[in-house]
C-alpha cells in the first residue's frame, strides 16, 4: 500500500479542501470544526433561525430544508457528514 499524501485543492465552489489520497483514491475529508461550518453556511446563504443548545439554519432557496447544528467545538464526523450533505457540499 502506499504511504497516505495529504494535499489541499479547491473544489466546485472555490473552498480550499484537503484531498487525502490512499492507494490512489481521493477523498475529500469533511470539515468538523463548529466555527467554520457555521461560517460557510452563512457564507452560502444560510440565515440562523435561532435554537437553544442547537443552531437552526434555514435557506430561503431551500425552504424544505432546516440545518441543525451542535454547539459543540468540534463536530463528530458523522454528523459533519450529515450536515455537509444537507448544504450540498457533498
Amino acid at each position: 500500500m502506499s504511504p497516505v499524501e495529504i494535499n489541499q485543492a479547491l473544489d466546485n465552489r472555490g473552498y480550499l479542501r484537503n484531498i487525502v489520497r490512499i492507494a490512489g483514491a481521493d477523498v475529500a475529508t469533511i470539515e468538523t470544526t463548529t466555527r467554520k461550518v457555521v461560517a460557510r453556511l452563512k457564507a452560502e446563504g444560510w440565515v440562523d433561525a435561532g435554537g437553544g443548545k442547537h443552531d437552526k439554519f434555514e435557506h430561503a432557496d431551500w425552504p424544505d430544508v432546516l440545518i441543525i447544528v451542535p454547539r459543540h467545538k468540534v463536530l463528530s464526523p458523522g454528523v459533519a457528514r450529515s450536515i455537509a450533505k444537507l448544504a450540498g457540499w457533498i
